[in-house]
């Protein structure tokens, strides 16, 4: 059985991940400051899965307490690495907050590798790397442009790891996702952000009446409706993605870059309606001001990923927001108990 580190391990992809590894044979060692998480996430996956799983809360920034977990399992043959602040808007109020956590926190991560003798890791980036991309869908290839200093810190940990790996000869996957969304079909496990950062969990509270409105940020943007476009993915096909990347460095050498998105864009307003839909009336939206940092359109081309992962998305836009409208009905006030 192949025991796996994953930093950010309570968090909404981790959960999701953890479900998908349990699955198969793999045991997992979680390392998690509750930031953006919560201890009952744990719990629900444990029940999910019906295995248990060890966990740390502690905080990338803290190295003693990094060295500690490589030290107690030294057989640790992989990592997943998640742990970041990951809002977009609060990463351009408090840049140095951003580049302090996701960086340092990674530098931390990567020495205490480097330290322990493990060398293959999987790391959760982003399509805001290629800011606003010239050509659409955008493909691996591509220029960085991050625009935002969420982005910033994301393609900074991209490259230090890169050249790491070079270094060190460590085995790399680096997920550029698209936007997760949805939840477990369970209605077990999904996003609980106490204030939502993306789009889909806001219009979720909002269907349920915990919030009065859903602000939709620019209705003047040059794509069909005016509003953003982006690549929408379901959460349970971006965990599959990464069971499909640890199996691909069991495989293979060197340093992999992968798109996770359908290639199929929705845009605010198209989102709004279909979780409508999910949710049988109205949602209430007002039109406010552009977003510091946003683009108006990204989609990725995911071809890649199926050649050399053997993995595509399987779920549509239905199953995203029925999934989600699930997890809200369930869990109202979240993972409180």
């Amino acid at each position: 059985m192949q025991k796996i580190l994953i930093t950010g391990g309570a968090g909404y992809i981790a959960s999701h991940t953890n479900v998908e590894l349990l699955k198969g044979e793999y045991e997992l060692v979680l390392i998690d400051n509750y930031i953006n998480s919560c201890e009952e996430a744990v719990k629900r996956v444990e029940e999910l899965s019906n295995r248990k799983i060890t966990f740390y809360e502690a905080d990338l920034l803290n190295e003693a307490a990094l060295d500690t977990v490589f030290s107690e399992h030294p057989d640790i043959q992989q990592v997943i690495h998640f742990a970041a602040l990951k809002a977009v808007g609060e990463s351009v109020e408090k840049p140095l907050d951003y580049y302090t956590n996701n960086i340092t926190g990674s530098l931390n991560l990567y020495r205490a590798m480097l330290k322990h003798g493990v060398s293959k890791i999987v790391f959760s980036s982003s399509a805001t790397v290629y800011g606003d991309p010239e050509t659409i869908p955008v493909d691996e290839s591509a220029p960085i442009h991050a625009t935002n200093p969420y982005g910033h810190t994301k393609s900074m940990m991209e490259q230090i790891l890169i050249d790491s790996a070079h270094a060190n000869h460590w085995d790399v996957a680096i997920l550029r996702y698209f936007n997760p969304v949805g939840a477990h079909d369970s209605g077990r496990i999904g996003e609980d952000p106490s204030y939502p950062n993306n789009l889909l969990p806001f219009v979720s509270q909002v269907a349920a009446g915990i919030r009065e409105k859903v602000v939709v940020f620019g209705d003047d943007w040059s794509t069909p409706d005016g509003t953003g476009v982006r690549d929408y993915i379901h959460v349970v096909d971006l965990a599959k993605a990464h069971v499909q990347s640890v199996e691909k460095l069991n495989q293979s050498k060197g340093v992999h870059i992968y798109n996770i998105g359908t290639g199929r864009g929705y845009s605010v307003l198209e989102m709004i309606k279909a979780f409508e839909d999910a949710c049988g009336h109205s949602i209430r939206y007002e039109v406010g001001p552009r977003r510091s940092g946003d683009i108006a359109e990204v989609t990725g081309d995911p071809r890649k990923s199926l050649r050399e992962l053997g993995w595509k998305a399987e779920l549509g836009l239905k199953e995203m927001v029925d999934s989600a409208w699930k997890w809200q009905s369930a869990n109202p006030q979240g993972y409180k108990v």
